[in-house]
């Protein structure tokens, strides 16, 4: 049944009880996952080749929710801003990281999270000062059929109140006494559900997950990203927040998130294990067998899957030829890939390449 006409979004917390036993019962498990991934993040050296790396991960995956596509190839060389040829579907995914990093200097600088401050990621992602809806005619459609599944607020007034109470309810602990993640599941429902933007609602609901997570000292970097796990699951994700629509029954829906942090959380911590695990495996060939091996230099490796000279010049201080130097003995040694793009050069670190796309 759909009540997309009679349904009314109304403000937090939900007039009903909605942890329910099952809710609770799903809780430690997601927990402990989270606890352990932000005590692996921390093993981690340089805590920014994490932030990076799987930070252009999360931009790739949450915007091809979107449909806007770009292959792993095409995010890293649009990273080197080389002079030649960008996909527009890259700049709009490098435009996702730079929203996620300032969300995240925000937050960790405020300790709050505030409606302007989400206006503000969302003008990064978009590259636009839009702000909120002004003009009605937003509706949410079946991407297959066009049917319209749900009209969300339509003036700026409601969808600036609605906003304003979204923010209080982020942030003020009296509000209401939920479970973390329980809140963090209202949180997206309510965001999505407002839409207040007229383009990259879903991307800054994303966002807004993870800043939240840190927001609640669950994790120390924005490392873990649902996106991976709601493209697997991406009709479920659509079905179940309008089932809430048209029924007022939250357990699905917090299950289904529940359960994606624990899933994230757990293939993250695989993935950094595996990072470290070849961190280590380059660092003893370097550290063996070249005398101008440096942990700066194994950390920039590892925080650009594809680097180059000028990378290596910012990050560890030294000149342009001694730079090449050390890229190109690398490359010669088969534990770099030379790549020639314009009249340019940049450096794959292949294993690890080859490690983020298999994913």
């Amino acid at each position: 049944m759909n009540n997309q006409n009679i349904w009314k979004l109304e403000n937090l917390p939900p007039s009903k009880e909605i942890e329910t036993k099952k809710i609770l019962k799903s809780l430690p498990k997601a927990y402990a996952a989270l606890a352990e991934l932000k005590g692996i993040a921390l093993s981690i050296p340089n805590q920014n080749i994490l932030v990076n790396t799987l930070g252009l991960q999360e931009a790739k995956d949450s915007s091809a929710i979107e449909n806007i596509i770009t292959t792993h190839d095409e995010l890293y060389k649009f990273e080197l801003n080389l002079k030649s040829i960008q996909k527009l579907e890259a700049k709009e995914v490098q435009n996702y990281i730079k929203a996620l990093k300032k969300g995240y200097a925000l937050v960790s600088d405020k300790k709050i999270l505030t409606s302007n401050m989400i206006v503000e990621i969302q003008e990064i992602l978009e590259n636009n000062k839009a702000g909120f809806r002004k003009l009605p005619g937003t509706a949410l459609r079946n991407a297959t059929t066009g049917e319209t599944v749900y009209t969300p607020p339509q003036d700026y007034d409601t969808i600036s109140n609605l906003m304003s109470n979204l923010e209080q309810f982020i942030n003020d602990e009296t509000m209401s006494d939920y479970e973390a993640l329980v809140k963090m599941g209202i949180i997206h429902f309510q965001f999505e559900s407002i839409h207040p933007f007229y383009d990259g609602n879903g991307r800054t609901g994303r966002i807004i997950n993870i800043l939240y997570l840190i927001l609640e000292e669950l994790l120390d970097l924005p490392i873990l990203y649902l996106s991976s796990y709601i493209i697997k699951n991406k009709s479920d994700y659509y079905k179940l927040l309008q089932e809430v629509r048209d029924t007022n029954e939250w357990e699905n829906w917090l299950l289904y998130i529940i359960k994606g942090i624990e899933t994230t959380s757990k293939e993250t911590i695989q993935l950094i294990l595996s990072i470290k695990e070849l961190m280590l495996t380059m660092k003893h060939n370097l550290r063996n067998n070249y005398k101008f091996y440096s942990q700066d230099l194994l950390n920039n490796l590892f925080k650009h899957p594809y680097t180059k000279i000028e990378f290596i010049v910012e990050e560890m201080g030294v000149s342009r030829i001694t730079a090449g130097n050390y890229l190109n003995k690398l490359a010669k040694d088969g534990i770099l890939e030379k790549k020639k793009i314009g009249t340019g050069n940049y450096y794959i670190n292949l294993k690890l390449f080859e490690l983020l796309t298999k994913r």
